[in-house]
């Protein structure tokens, strides 16, 4: 066999290899999943890099609509019949929480405009239907909230057209698997079939009202009742919990020791600081990389001064930070023992709610939650879900309760994080057989998680003794 016959067989080899995704053998964790999970929680492998690169997961975070997104929501055997869903949303792209001193603000327009990519075929129609909603019911402080974005420079934390494209799409997606295939709600849907939270923040209650519009396209205001909540971790009347706290603050001072011993990182922050002339600290406290992110996302330069420039290797630096950070956390117990205390009250009303349903109530149907990145990050945690990559724009993490068609008194869930089956990588159905003839993880291992399961690790069987005990 000659040289180039020999190379002709080796390269159709390895392309049939990565056909079959044997390539590459033992997948990097930094994708979702390891080698042994079932599914992939993130893109297709054939385009994700061999190992952690900090501009790959920085586009990835961005989550810049491009190309119809793949969805595994709503998929079990004919004879199930979805019952319930839970939604849970990071808000969509917004503009910087955090200013760098001493440059200017990125350029970026909040208005509504259909013809500016990018955009989606119902924009224009949500923005009329937005400007109709005096008659809703919303709690509180979000009645004088805007319904859309509508400044030409953005305001700090404001949504921008991309961050209401997102969740137009998805609002849209949701419609096509609830609605269209389901029959979850039906046309003559009512407020008590619903159940809408946000926190307080116009980015939050607009991101929701984005994926609702497409969602129930043209829906009646009168039927919307949006409630208020004050925290980001949706904790509601069971906020006291001393040890939460507790673990939040050792989370925090992890976070410090680790960023200072990182030599490389400390030479990027005196360098960047020298640019824009302000000492170093001041620099580190503004959250430089939250501006940079969106100087990134949206396709804008840097910022330059007299001195220089900041640049996408100052970028990539933090952002490689950032992801180390993200690994050590899931290798140490703190940020998981706050996790599990910080968003117990709402998976313990996720667990009631499920249950009313399975016991045939029909009430809250469809539930929404319009939250932040640090509401989805403890969810994830808690839930064990550990190798998801961090919340990005417009994340949703899904609840699909499901009743038995054969046996109507037997209910099961499925857990699915930005359109991907992660079901079976939660701490309580690992065990769960996925080949048996229900590949779906039993209400009850959910409820007794959540009622009991959770706290096992601080040596308690409630929540308010779990709040006040530190883990054996």
């Amino acid at each position: 066999m000659d040289v180039m016959t020999s190379i002709n067989l080796l390269q159709m080899l390895l392309i049939l290899c990565l056909l079959v995704h044997l390539i590459p053998v033992n997948p990097v964790k930094e994708d979702g999943l390891n080698s042994k999970s079932r599914k992939r929680i993130m893109p297709d492998p054939l385009t994700e890099p061999p190992a952690i690169d900090p501009i790959y997961e920085a586009r990835v975070y961005c989550n810049v609509p491009s190309i119809t997104e793949r969805s595994m929501e709503g998929h079990a055997p004919h004879y199930f019949k979805l019952v319930s869903v839970h939604v849970l949303i990071r808000h969509g792209d917004r503009y910087p929480l955090y200013a760098i001193p001493k440059t200017k603000r990125p350029e970026i327009d909040c208005t509504l405009v259909s013809i500016r990519k990018p955009s989606h075929p119902q924009l224009e129609a949500f923005v009329r239907h937005m400007s109709q909603g005096s008659e809703a019911q919303m709690d509180g402080t979000l009645s004088s909230l805007p319904r859309y974005p509508s400044h030409s420079l953005c305001e700090m934390g404001e949504l921008t057209q991309t961050g209401v494209v997102q969740h137009l799409h998805n609002g849209q997606l949701l419609r096509e698997i609830y609605i269209k295939k389901h029959k979850l709600l039906s046309s003559d849907w009512t407020a008590k079939h619903l159940y809408l939270e946000t926190t307080g923040k116009s980015r939050t209650l607009q991101s929701g009202l984005a994926l609702l519009y497409t969602f129930l396209p043209d829906f009646d205001w009168k039927k919307i009742n949006i409630k208020h909540q004050w925290s980001t971790i949706f904790c509601s009347g069971s906020c006291d919990c001393p040890m939460r706290n507790h673990y939040l603050e050792e989370e925090q001072r992890r976070q410090y020791s680790l960023r200072v011993k990182n030599s490389h990182l400390e030479r990027t922050y005196v360098d960047m600081a020298k640019i824009v002339g302000i000492p170093t600290r001041q620099l580190r406290a503004s959250n430089p990389i939250d501006s940079m992110l969106c100087h990134f996302c949206h396709n804008v330069s840097f910022p330059c001064t007299k001195n220089g420039c900041i640049d996408i290797e100052h970028f990539k630096v933090i952002k490689t930070h950032q992801l180390e950070d993200e690994r050590e956390r899931q290798e140490k117990k703190l940020y998981f023992w706050y996790a599990l205390l910080a968003i117990h009250p709402l998976l313990n009303q996720t667990v009631n709610r499920m249950q009313r349903i399975a016991e045939g109530k029909k009430e809250e149907l469809f539930v929404l939650y319009s939250a932040h990145d640090v509401t989805l990050s403890p969810v994830l945690s808690a839930l064990g879900i550990t190798e998801a990559r961090f919340p990005r724009f417009a994340a949703r993490l899904v609840f699909e309760l499901w009743q038995d068609g054969k046996k109507p008194r037997e209910h099961f869930i499925r857990i699915l994080y930005n359109g991907f089956d992660v079901t079976f990588q939660t701490l309580f159905c690992r065990e769960h057989n996925m080949h048996s003839s229900k590949p779906m993880c039993p209400l009850e291992k959910f409820v007794h998680f959540v009622k009991r399961g959770m706290f096992s690790i601080f040596n308690s069987t409630n929540y308010y003794d779990a709040c006040r005990r530190r883990p054996f």
